[in-house]
């Protein structure tokens, strides 16, 4: 038997079952030990719980944000169709500098210095009005509840539909960054002159594969570029349609015309397709950075060669590249904020 001042350094648990009682006693450095345990235990799967995107995230708290985002989209879509390539490009720029947190979307202040006034983005990154369109119907429905990172993400899924491209489902949850970079806006993403060898690395660097890099660059079926980035394509490249180089040199002079624009499908520029793919392989690609992807060598080659011919192919493994995309390291749980003005911090 154990005296009463024994009984002080152990604790008693007391089961009962079929009228019998069952006793496990636990002394309390082990009891202790146990609890710090199950505390630890709790902790991690909290932070792997917060750490996780979920398609259903403002099932509860925002029931209404996708029909908003749709119904905001579709109004912008409306109106301008090259609004869906600026949607998605702000997308990519947001993602590849430092994950998908919205800091492509914040102002330069006094004291802060964003990502709009880098060299990828400056005078040529767009569409932030509507975003801002949209931050503002959903705050009437939903208070500080939605993140700017997460609206930008629904967004270019809803962009995409509504010109043709596939749907897919989002994973939400992100929040929103209360810093930017110029420096790695300037450094991190991709440029329309970078060859294969620098691309594949850049997205290797983010968790991308080629085939990644092969299928989102299929993301140029829509939209315009500016002459200034496709100019020595026309002028000084070989492997490039002389009737195509012909055709784009009257708008996009040796000099000057910087910002005039082409667009970057050279049959259905505002039509999610595959067309993209044909240019390709016709040497109609209009940057040096697209064209690439058809050089002769390669796991891509092939890859182009099946999207040019299986739009469906292409549409499903778009959607799945870009989930992949919009995982790249979001803020989650309690890091970040959810910003009241997407164009400033709290």
């Amino acid at each position: 038997m154990l005296l009463h001042s024994q009984l002080t350094h152990f604790i008693v648990f007391t089961f009962s079952s079929s009228s019998r009682y069952f006793y496990i006693l636990f002394s309390m450095a082990t009891f202790t030990k146990l609890c710090v345990t199950f505390s630890i235990l709790v902790s991690l799967l909290a932070c792997f719980t917060n750490a996780q995107l979920s398609p259903n995230f403002y099932g509860r708290t925002c029931p209404t944000l996708q029909s908003i985002v749709r119904s905001e989209m579709t109004k912008a879509i409306n109106n301008e169709a090259r609004i869906g390539a600026s949607i998605l490009r702000l997308f990519f720029h947001d993602c590849f500098v430092n994950g998908c947190d919205g800091s492509i979307l914040l102002d330069d202040t006094a004291t802060f210095t964003g990502e709009k006034n880098a060299g990828p983005n400056k005078n040529s990154a767009r569409g932030f009005e509507i975003i801002d369109t949209i931050k503002t119907s959903v705050e009437a429905s939903c208070n500080a509840t939605v993140s700017c990172a997460d609206i930008l993400a629904l967004a270019t899924r809803d962009g995409i539909a509504l010109l043709g491209g596939p749907s897919w489902i989002v994973p939400l949850g992100r929040r929103d960054a209360r810093t930017a970079s110029q420096n790695a806006a300037n450094t991190q993403i991709p440029g329309p002159s970078s060859d294969l060898a620098t691309l594949t690395k850049m997205f290797k660097d983010k968790g991308l594969t080629l085939n990644d890099l092969t299928v989102l660059s299929g993301a140029h079926t829509i939209g315009q570029t500016e002459c200034q980035f496709f100019r020595t394509r026309i002028y000084n490249k070989t492997n490039i349609d002389t009737n195509f180089a012909t055709l784009r040199k009257r708008n996009c002079p040796t000099s000057g015309g910087d910002t005039n624009l082409a667009p970057l499908d050279s049959v259905t520029p505002t039509k999610f397709d595959n067309n993209y793919y044909n240019d390709l392989i016709a040497k109609k690609g209009l940057l040096h950075s697209d064209q690439i992807l058809f050089n002769g060598v390669g796991s891509q080659v092939s890859l182009v060669r099946t999207y040019s011919t299986d739009g469906n192919a292409f549409a499903r493994d778009f959607a799945a590249a870009m989930v992949k995309l919009s995982k790249i390291s979001p803020l989650t749980g309690t890091k970040g904020e959810i910003r009241k003005d997407c164009r400033f911090v709290n």
